[in-house]
Formats: C-alpha cells, sequence, structure tokens
C-alpha cells in the first residue's frame, strides 16, 4: 500500500485525483427524485432530497476546482478521452436540475444564476468537449469509444429547457428570452440525441462490444427522452411569447413521440443488464455510473406525469406516479451504497497487516 493511501488526506487526494467527470449526476438523480416526490404529494421526502442535492452540488464543485488546481494533468486527460469526456455534461444537467427545483421553493433568482451558470457551461463545453475528445490529437479512433455518456449532451440541452420554460412562468419580465432559449435548446437536443444515437448504434455494429461495455450510462439513452418530454411539457405550459407561439403544437407531438420511444428503450435496458451480469456475471458493485440508472428512472416518472397532466392522459400520468416511486427506492439503494463505499476507501483507516511477534528466547 503507497504511504499517501495510509493516511485520510492521502486517500482524499487520490479520490480527487480519480473523480470520475460524471459525478454530477449524483446531483440530477437526487434533484429529479425529488421533484417527483414533491409531484406526489411527499414533500417532506422531497426537502430532503432536495437538501442532499444542494449539499452534493456544492461538494462536487469544490471537489471539482481542487483538481483543476491540483490534478490538472488527470483534467485534462478527462478531457482528451471521448470515452469519459461527455460526462462533464452533467455540471451542466446538475445545475439546471437543481435549480428547476429550487424554482419550485420560489428560490427563482438562485435558480436565474443556476440557469446562467448552465448555459455558459453548455456552450463551453459544447464547443470544447467535441474538439479536445473527438476532433483534436487522436490515440484511439473516437467511435471506438461512443457510449451512453455522450448522450449526456442531449440531456444538458434539454435540462436548460426545462429550468428556461420554468422561470419563464415566473419571470414576467423576461418570457421573451427565456421562451427563446427554452426552444432553442430543446431544438439542439433533439438533434444531439439523434446524432450521438447513430453514434453509438454505429460503434455497437462497427466494433467489438463485451459484456463489460455495456456500463449503466446507456440508460441515459432513455434519460435523454424523458427530459425531452419534460421540457416539452414545461414548454407547452408557458407564458405567451413569439418563439413558444410558433412551436407550442409542433413541440406537444414531439413530447408524446419521445415518451413512447423512451418507454419501449425500458425492456431492452433491463434485458441488456441480465445479459451482463446475471449471463456473463460481471459483478454488479457500487459505481458512480450507476447514478445515470436512476436519473433515467426519477426522470421517465416525471416526465409521464407531466405529459399525462398536460395532455390529459390519466393512464401516463399512473404510470408516472408508480415509477417515482420505482426510482425513489432505486436511489434509496445507490445512495446507501455510494456512502458504504466512501467510508470503506476514503474514510475508513486501511487495515495493514501486522508482522508476527518474535518468540520469546529464540
Amino acid at each position: 500500500m503507497s504511504q499517501g493511501n495510509t493516511t485520510l488526506s492521502g486517500r482524499v487526494e487520490t479520490a480527487i485525483r480519480g473523480l470520475t467527470p460524471g459525478y454530477f449526476a449524483v446531483v440530477m438523480a437526487t434533484g429529479i427524485v425529488s421533484v417527483g416526490m414533491r409531484t406526489n404529494d411527499w414533500p417532506v421526502v422531497s426537502g430532503i432530497l432536495l437538501a442532499i442535492a444542494a449539499v452534493a452540488y456544492v461538494v462536487l464543485v469544490g471537489l471539482n476546482v481542487a483538481r483543476i488546481i491540483r490534478h490538472r494533468r488527470a483534467m485534462a486527460d478527462d478531457f482528451a478521452d471521448p470515452a469519459r469526456a461527455f460526462g462533464f455534461f452533467t455540471f451542466v444537467a446538475a445545475s439546471s436540475v437543481l435549480g428547476s427545483r429550487l424554482s419550485q421553493e420560489g428560490f427563482h433568482l438562485a435558480a436565474l444564476g443556476l440557469l446562467l451558470v448552465a448555459t455558459v457551461a453548455w456552450i463551453l463545453l459544447g464547443y470544447v468537449i467535441p474538439w479536445t475528445a473527438v476532433l483534436g490529437e487522436r490515440k484511439v479512433t473516437p467511435l471506438s469509444t461512443a457510449n451512453g455518456t455522450w448522450f449526456i449532451w442531449a440531456v444538458a440541452s434539454q435540462s436548460i429547457a426545462v429550468l428556461a420554460a420554468t422561470l419563464e412562468v415566473e419571470l414576467e419580465a423576461w418570457r421573451a428570452p427565456m421562451g427563446l432559449l427554452a426552444v432553442f435548446s430543446w431544438s439542439v437536443g433533439i438533434f444531439l440525441y439523434v446524432a450521438v444515437g447513430v453514434f453509438v448504434g454505429i460503434r455497437m455494429l462497427s466494433f467489438p462490444f463485451r459484456p463489460t461495455d455495456l456500463t449503466p450510462p446507456y440508460w441515459v439513452a432513455m434519460g435523454a427522452t424523458a427530459i425531452t418530454v419534460v421540457a416539452g411539457a414545461r414548454i407547452v405550459e408557458m407564458a405567451t411569447a413569439p418563439m413558444v407561439d410558433a412551436t407550442r403544437g409542433l413541440i406537444a407531438g414531439a413530447a408524446v413521440f419521445f415518451w413512447a420511444f423512451g418507454t419501449w428503450l425500458i425492456p431492452p435496458l433491463i434485458l441488456a443488464g441480465l445479459w451482463r451480469h446475471v449471463i456473463h456475471r460481471v459483478p454488479l458493485r457500487y459505481e458512480a455510473t450507476l447514478w445515470s440508472i436512476i436519473f433515467p428512472l426519477g426522470m421517465y416518472g416525471v416526465g409521464s406525469q407531466f405529459l399525462g397532466a398536460v395532455d390529459e392522459l390519466p393512464i401516463v400520468e399512473a404510470i408516472g406516479y408508480a415509477e417515482s416511486w420505482v426510482a425513489l427506492a432505486a436511489w434509496l439503494v445507490t445512495f446507501v451504497a455510494m456512502v458504504v463505499n466512501i467510508w470503506r476507501t476514503v474514510i475508513r483507516r486501511p487495515v495493514t497487516a501486522q508482522a508476527p511477534a518474535d518468540a520469546k528466547g529464540r
């Protein structure tokens, strides 16, 4: 065992160095499950989840700032790795999801600040990551590493649409620009989803695809459709604005289409998990990417409820209600597993082998 891992500070430093870019998915998952519980009229549980999401957001921002300062090489390597770089978009989505939940509690200025942060990060990362990870100096063929994390780019776009549409109703003076931003990011998100779907499909057909390659972020393919539904439902409910009025009918129809496709994706994703863990016996243990399953589950529940309410589809709304409880149960299991993992790998003092004592009289 290295000397650095024998002390708490050393283990923390190691954890910061190896922090995955997609860890903001914790905030995404917790925030959307909080929204689901609020929609299900469980305000206490929703409030607890909101507090956890806010604390996790602040902690992760601090850890990433420390990583930039102390481990720039590791951060640069992640930006240059097409298999990991798109995970940075979880920061955009986390900021937007947290902002949307805060806006529901009346903290509109805080939500507006998070929207500004998310939008700037979305624009910067949207140009930087494709260049550094895909178009820059290549160590591997980018398509050979295309995976579910690429869909987070589309999720980030739609998350901005959700928050902008939410604030458009609340901030009357900002309705025109909020409407423009919501429709713009929603439209870009759809094109990104289609493009990423093509890239990932080509990767699965053109390169060897092993059970270990089928990681949890592939669930984001469904989560991206679900957040598109939420964004669409929010835009349909927006107050009158030029861009909204011009696209309201189109977006309402597209939301139903994406809900149907996302629902269709759930059975294959479940079967894929059985293929990975049951048939090929890939161990199921905690990893940060598991949050990429919780977020789609929560978002599908919220999306179904919002769509059912807006389009008066009681069956769809009932499906969303039930799915929100499934998401809460999955969140609880994953959260406990994360806490145990942090305790075992970072906080707890490692057990070291002790040398046998010399026998007396030797």
